[in-house]
């Protein structure tokens, strides 16, 4: 893990929707995943880096269902030049969306990952990131996900932290996983352009 700031162009802000993180379904320590999420927002609009939030449109009845309480983003979005949404249906936020283009368009080389879930979306999202030449920055303390419920035969409970950090480890061969989210910079990408959601 790295230990020194690591600045980049961009932050993906990965389904940080009410489904997961508000009432009753909540990730553990939830607050302090937004807490985390909230500084590195404004962290990299202050200093000018692209700012995009996925948001899941996940399958009916599904707790992201589209335009159910649970589906909508839960930190507020700042529409402009350098912040927009993205709404996506795979777990990679790159699949059948304008993401790619928007980072290409904006000349965007390096960028941080937050959000949720660490073994999936996050995880997704931040590998094609990185096999698209990207370079990746994943703040451990600003990714979570849930318990994963014991299998008979296979396994006791996974403790949520332990699952976020099997996640980042598969990755860090090609990202940069930092300690904390202060690890990560900001700096404007070279290029800046108007964003246009998917």
């Amino acid at each position: 893990m790295s230990n020194h700031v690591i600045p980049v162009e961009a932050l993906l802000v990965v389904d940080v929707q009410d489904a997961a993180v508000a009432g009753d379904g909540a990730l553990p320590n939830a607050a302090g995943l937004l807490d985390r999420t909230r500084d590195l927002i404004a962290r990299a609009r202050r200093d000018g880096a692209l700012v995009v939030h996925l948001q899941n449109d996940g399958k009916p009845g599904a707790g992201d269902e589209p335009h159910t309480p649970g589906w909508e983003l839960h930190l507020p979005v700042e529409a402009g030049p350098t912040e927009t949404v993205i709404r996506k249906t795979h777990d990679d936020g790159f699949k059948e969306t304008a993401l790619g283009n928007l980072l290409a368009g904006a000349g965007v080389r390096s960028l941080a990952v937050c959000g949720l879930m660490s073994e999936m979306c996050v995880q997704a999202t931040a590998r094609t990131a990185l096999a698209l030449g990207y370079r990746v920055v994943l703040p451990h303390d600003a990714h979570a996900t849930h318990d994963i419920p014991a299998a008979p035969g296979i396994s006791g409970v996974i403790p949520a932290a332990m699952v976020s950090r099997v996640a980042a480890w598969a990755i860090s061969g090609g990202a940069d996983v930092t300690t904390q989210a202060s690890d990560v910079g900001f700096t404007a990408p070279p290029r800046p352009n108007s964003p246009s959601a998917a």
